[in-house]
């Protein structure tokens, strides 16, 4: 059997073993160092904003850091976009705070702002304000930040951002997490680019920065001795994490434009397929990084469903997986209120990601081309 051909690889670009070797013979192996600073001003820098990063061990705890500065606590309501991956709601349970989830609009994937204004009006009424409001910008497509700013500025709530899946998109020339008054960046093995774990939290401030530095090296006091006055976190990134980041930045543009090409290689392959929607920019307002190519596909024109496609992919070692389901739907959040209709649900009945590595070969993506028109044209 061929080897097989991945949903999203680790591609690295050659120099990150130059500065983990700097961390090495310099004996900076601990969550500070040379490393971690230039990481974070690299981030700054590409993020080309008024904003300050802190490098942390992951994206969760980077969303986790941003509840907290937001004045997230046991029994506070925060609304959250439903369609996405677990670890932008799970964070609100570890505050044991409470999930209100929204539904998507059908352009971006991402939350909706007329259900999000229904959620935030009906929450009023129920004498809840929400504390904060988490929006996502999945698969690299960014939200309609200019209507869900106008709400949260309405309502007075601040708004975190979770890009994890879109560092290098930007909506209306503008970089995705630069918008809220927190964002989260994440570097895990499967990202755009990666320090084979990790994250990053994007503040506005210097003074944010410094708190979720200090809550994430274990809130330790200003003292000779081990002094806490508040609980602390082990969420600081190491130097040698960040030094496998900073030789990713240095290729970070042409892994956007890696994964680019393979949202154009799906558009050109489905352009005569009737029935299969390649996911896309609703206009040019939007820019995505497409870390994650991914389509929807009309059984009823097609024959099969995005479930039966995604088995025959398998067969022929090639891994394609169903898009993210919505957090209202997950066990661990059933009786959680929602907001909206089904956009989210039919989404993930309909959708399914495809292989999108920025170090896919051509022949790799001759196979996936041969397979998808085999399954597709029975």
């Amino acid at each position: 059997m061929s080897d097989k051909i991945w949903l999203s690889s680790p591609h690295m670009g050659g120099n990150e073993l130059k500065y983990i070797h700097d961390a090495f013979d310099n004996n900076w192996v601990a969550p500070l160092g040379p490393n971690v600073n230039g990481f974070e001003q690299d981030l700054e820098k590409f993020l080309k904003a008024n904003i300050k990063v802190a490098a942390l061990s992951a994206g969760t705890a980077a969303l986790h850091l941003a509840l907290i500065e937001c004045g997230v606590g046991y029994g506070d309501e925060v609304i959250c976009q439903s369609m996405t991956f677990s670890a932008s709601a799970n964070p609100i349970a570890y505050q044991g705070a409470v999930p209100v989830f929204v539904d998507s609009e059908i352009e971006t994937w991402n939350m909706c702002p007329l259900a999000l204004r229904e959620a935030v009006r009906d929450r009023f009424a129920k004498g809840k304000k929400p504390k904060a409001i988490i929006v996502v910008h999945l698969y690299g497509m960014p939200a309609k930040m200019d209507e869900i700013l106008s709400v949260a500025k309405e309502f007075d709530i601040p708004v975190i951002e979770d890009a994890a899946e879109a560092l290098g998109s930007s909506y209306k020339g503008k970089s995705c997490g630069t918008f809220g008054n927190f964002g989260i960046l994440s570097f895990n093995g499967n990202k755009i680019i990666t320090t084979s774990g990790g994250g990053a939290l994007v503040c506005q401030t210097q003074e944010d920065k410094d708190k979720a530095v200090f809550l994430s090296t274990q809130a330790r006091d200003n003292a000779p001795h081990y002094q806490h006055s508040h609980i602390g976190y082990n969420y600081r990134m190491s130097n040698i994490c960040a030094g496998i980041g900073r030789g990713q930045m240095e290729v970070l543009e042409d892994r956007i434009m890696e994964r680019r090409a393979m949202a154009d290689f799906y558009t050109d392959l489905f352009q005569n397929i009737n029935g299969v929607e390649v996911f896309a920019e609703p206009s040019p307002d939007f820019y995505s990084n497409h870390w994650l190519s991914a389509i929807t596909m009309d059984a009823t024109k097609l024959g099969i469903t995005r479930e039966t496609l995604r088995l025959a992919l398998l067969e022929d070692n090639i891994e394609s997986r169903p898009l993210w389901k919505p957090m209202h739907l997950q066990p661990v959040f059933e009786g959680a209120a929602y907001y909206g209709g089904n956009v989210a649900e039919n989404l993930f009945n309909n959708g399914l990601c495809l292989p999108s590595g920025s170090n896919l070969t051509d022949n790799e993506r001759n196979r996936i081309r041969i397979s998808i028109e085999r399954h597709l044209s029975k």
